[in-house]
C-alpha cells in the first residue's frame, strides 16, 4: 500500500498543480477583458493622456499644474508630465475638426484653404479692439472673391471662390449665431450646427482665432462702455446644455452713468477677468454654478484659457498691431490691403491716468486671472512671431510695407472706443 501511495502521488500533485494554473489564468483573463471593456476610464487608465482616434494628442492630455497655474511652459513633453490634482474627471475636451497652431505650423497640408471646407471663426472678446480687427476681416483682405458688404446693414457674404458657402465665422460676416459675444464654451458647441443649418451637413475644419488685450486697459474701457449705457443684454451664457442665469448688477434698463467704484463692487459683474473666462472651457468648472472653492475654480479657469489659446493657430495682441498683422499674413497665406494702425490714445488710457493707487489696484486684483493669462499671451505671440520671423528671408521688406498691394488699395479708419455698436441682430 505504501508503493502504491508513492506511485499516485506525484499524478495527484501534478493535477492540482493544472487547476491552480488554470485558475489563475481563467482569473487573469476575466480581469484583462474587465479592464479593457467594463472599467470607467478616469479608474483605470494608466495615464493621463490616454489617447484615440477621436481624441487628437494636442487636447486629450488633463489640465497640468506648476508655478503657473499651468502651461507656464511651451513644452508639450513638460505638459504631459505635470498633472493638476484637483478632480481625475477633469480633462480638456477635444473640438470636433478643430486645428490647432502646431497642425498647420508642422504640417503642409493643414494650412487654411478657403477653397476647401475650412472655416475662420473670430471669437470676439469685449473692447479688445475686436469691431476693427472683424472689418478688416471682412473689408480689407486681398481674396480671389472678395467679401460681399450691404451699406446699409452690419453684415457681409464672405463666399468661398467657387461656391456659396461661409469661409469665415464672425459678426459682420454670419452675425451672432451662436449668441452676441460667444465665448469659446458657446462657439465650440455652436457653430457646426449653425453652419450645417445654412449649408447642409459638411465636414469642416475649424481655426480659431481671437485678440488679447492688457487687462486694465480692457477692463477700464469696458467700464466706460457700460457707463455710455452698454448692456449686452442679447449675451446666452450657453453651458452644460442650458442658458445661465447671470444676475444683473443694476436694476433699470442699463448702468449708465455708473462710478467706477460701483462698477468694481459687483460681484456678479462679467467684466472681471472676462478675457480669461470667455476663453476656457466652463465646463471644467461647473459652468456658472461652480461647486468648486475659489482657489480650484480659478486655476482651472486660467489653465484651460491658456491650454486654449496655445491651441489657437492665430491670436493677436492689441497692444501689437504690426506683430499681429504680419503674423495673420504669414500665418493663413492671406494678405491684408491696408496695414494696421495702432490706437494707443484710447479713453481707457485717460481714464487710467485719473485714478488713485488704489483703485488701480482693485482693478488689477479684479482681473488677476487675466493678467497672468495676458503674461503668457504676449510671450506666446511674440515667440510665434519670431519662428515666423525666422524663416522668412524676405522679412525686412514684408514688414515694413505690410498693407501695400498694388492690386488693391482701402482704408478703413476705426476707434473701437469710441462707438457703440454692439447689436444683438443673429440674422
Amino acid at each position: 500500500m505504501l508503493n502504491e501511495s508513492r506511485i499516485f502521488m506525484p499524478g495527484t500533485r501534478a493535477a492540482k498543480l493544472r487547476a491552480v494554473v488554470g485558475g489563475c489564468l481563467l482569473l487573469a483573463l476575466v480581469s484583462i477583458l474587465y479592464l479593457g471593456y467594463f472599467c470607467p476610464e478616469h479608474v483605470c487608465a494608466l495615464s493621463g493622456s490616454r489617447e484615440t482616434s477621436k481624441d487628437p494628442p494636442r487636447l486629450a492630455e488633463p489640465l497640468i499644474s506648476g508655478n503657473t497655474l499651468g502651461l507656464g511652459s511651451n513644452s508639450l513633453e513638460q505638459e504631459r508630465n505635470n498633472f493638476l490634482p484637483v478632480h481625475p474627471a477633469f480633462k480638456l475636451q477635444s473640438v470636433p475638426g478643430s486645428l490647432g497652431y502646431d497642425d498647420i505650423f508642422l504640417n503642409d497640408s493643414y494650412h487654411f484653404d478657403i477653397n476647401a471646407n475650412d472655416v475662420m471663426v473670430f471669437l470676439h472678446i469685449q473692447k479688445t479692439g475686436g469691431t476693427l480687427f472683424g472689418k478688416h476681416l471682412v473689408r480689407d483682405l486681398d481674396l480671389q472673391r472678395p467679401c460681399s458688404c450691404q451699406r446699409r446693414r452690419k453684415r457681409c457674404y464672405c463666399f468661398r471662390p467657387n461656391r456659396n458657402e461661409n469661409w469665415l465665422f464672425s459678426r459682420y460676416s454670419t452675425g451672432w449665431k451662436c449668441g452676441l459675444h460667444a465665448d469659446w464654451t458657446e462657439l465650440t458647441s455652436c457653430v457646426d450646427s449653425e453652419l450645417n443649418k445654412i449649408e447642409g451637413d459638411v465636414k469642416r475644419r475649424y481655426f480659431y482665432i481671437t485678440i488679447i488685450r492688457n487687462p486694465v486697459a480692457r477692463y477700464l474701457s469696458e467700464f466706460r462702455h457700460v457707463q455710455r449705457g452698454a448692456t449686452w443684454k442679447g449675451a446666452r451664457h450657453w453651458c452644460g446644455g442650458a442658458q445661465a442665469n447671470v444676475p444683473n448688477c443694476y436694476s433699470g434698463p442699463n448702468w449708465k452713468g455708473v462710478t467706477l467704484e460701483k462698477f468694481m463692487a459687483c460681484p456678479n459683474n462679467l467684466a472681471s477677468n472676462r478675457q480669461t473666462r470667455m476663453l476656457a472651457d466652463l465646463s471644467l468648472v461647473g459652468c456658472y454654478n461652480s461647486s468648486l472653492n475659489s482657489a480650484d475654480h480659478d486655476r482651472l479657469m486660467l489653465a484651460s484659457a491658456k491650454r486654449n489659446l496655445k491651441h489657437m493657430p492665430f491670436f493677436m495682441l492689441t497692444e501689437y498691431q504690426k506683430v499681429g498683422q504680419y503674423s495673420f499674413e504669414e500665418t493663413f497665406g492671406m494678405r491684408f490691403a491696408v496695414a494696421f494702425e495702432q490706437h494707443n490714445a484710447t479713453l481707457s488710457a485717460a481714464t487710467m491716468a485719473t485714478l488713485t493707487p488704489e483703485q488701480l489696484n482693485t482693478v488689477r486684483k479684479l482681473n488677476k486671472l487675466d493678467l497672468e493669462l495676458y503674461e503668457f499671451a504676449t510671450n506666446l505671440a511674440f515667440q510665434r512671431f519670431r519662428r515666423l520671423k525666422n524663416r522668412d528671408p524676405k522679412f525686412v521688406q514684408r514688414f515694413q510695407h505690410l498693407g501695400e498691394l498694388p492690386s488693391r488699395q482701402s482704408v478703413t479708419e476705426f476707434n473701437w472706443d469710441s462707438v457703440i455698436e454692439d447689436t444683438t441682430d443673429v440674422d
